[in-house]
């Protein structure tokens, strides 16, 4: 099994655990992944959501949440990688990675809109950054920009391809064209060659990641084999002892079938995948369900325009409050029918 090295970072395992918020990430999941090898990652989002002060100031709750995490999950990692994965839609996004950084997080990782300005966010610190992009269109974006602006280029990039979960990079019809699989399969192969200048510009190798829809050893294979140093995966996680969530959560995906997986409209202004359920459905009959608290967790959101509230959606979800709450999933939750382990979703993949 090929080690994945990010700068003088070395994971045995070249899995990356995808970050999921709200809650279902934290130090738990993130530990023992950490501890099996692979890079376990925190989702930020909303972290403080079980603070006692979240409702009255969230973002003090989740700053004190993240150094909260990241040492508990160190507890749990013996020594292992860890990262956090940090939304660039994050009102206070600055703020979130000049928290983890101060608690010595290994890698930032940001996706859900392209983190221009983290390299002189991050300036002076050991972590490591890492953008999450999809098509190959944004990859050339941030590479571009970070090289003009900030004479630098990222220590990795996570390609999230169009079966990943949550929030995606894609449009609509992208999601929907017959030859999707093909095409993304195009954009690993040109970001791949696209990254090479900027590895001898900065004389340093910047590892390709592929994420999305990765279920197995075979899968895993197919982009090793293309050229890339890893994968994420998350959806496997879910249903593992580990992970955050609640058990009610976690049963949605034991339950799911493959026909109840939908792409739904999300309030962060991209497509999302997510597992059915009376909320959508209302919020498909409705229009709109008004938010009855602001959370304050974009940087461009009009409560009083907003289809749903996302925050309040999300923290249904882990809670278990499932009629009322975005579930999110991967395109493949359908296939996880039986609770496991950290270390038996790995076993899969080795």
């Amino acid at each position: 099994m090929k080690e994945l090295k990010i700068g003088n970072l070395t994971a045995k395992i070249p899995i990356i655990q995808g970050g999921m918020g709200i809650g279902v990430s934290l130090s738990s999941l993130a530990g023992a992944v950490a501890k099996e090898g692979g890079i376990g990652v925190l989702s930020a989002a909303q972290i403080g959501y079980q603070e006692p002060d979240f409702k009255e100031n969230p973002e003090k709750a989740n700053l004190r949440a993240i150094g909260k995490h990241i040492k508990r999950a160190r507890e749990i990692a013996g020594g292992g990688i860890l990262g956090i994965n940090i939304m660039a839609v994050t009102r206070n996004y600055a703020a979130y990675v000049k928290e983890a950084i101060a608690n010595g997080i290994d890698m930032i990782i940001t996706g859900a809109g392209l983190p221009t300005e983290l390299p002189a966010i991050a300036k002076g610190s050991a972590a490591k950054l890492v953008p999450i992009v999809s098509p190959a269109k944004s990859a050339r974006v941030i590479l571009k920009l970070w090289d003009k602006k900030h004479h630098t280029a990222p220590d990795a990039l996570i390609i999230e391809g169009p079966k990943a979960g949550g929030h995606l990079g894609f449009k609509y019809d992208d999601l929907m064209d017959p030859q999707v699989d093909e095409k993304h399969d195009e954009d690993v192969q040109k970001i791949l060659q696209m990254v090479k200048p900027y590895e001898e510009k900065y004389g340093k190798e910047i590892p390709v990641i592929v994420a999305g829809g990765i279920s197995g050893k075979e899968e895993m294979n197919h982009y090793m084999d293309m050229g890339a140093s890893g994968i994420q995966i998350a959806t496997p996680f879910v249903v593992t002892q580990e992970c955050d969530a609640s058990q009610a959560y976690k049963d949605t995906y034991l339950n799911c079938k493959q026909e109840d997986i939908m792409i739904v409209k999300s309030p962060v202004g991209m497509p999302g995948r997510a597992i059915r359920n009376k909320f959508m459905d209302l919020v498909k009959e409705k229009g709109r369900i008004a938010p009855k608290q602001c959370y304050r967790c974009m940087e461009r959101c009009n409560a009083k325009e907003t289809i749903y509230c996302i925050s309040q959606g999300l923290i249904n979800a882990v809670e278990g409050k499932i009629d009322d709450a975005l579930l999110f999933c991967g395109a493949d939750a359908w296939k996880y029918n039986k609770m496991s382990t950290v270390k038996e979703v790995i076993e899969r993949y080795i």
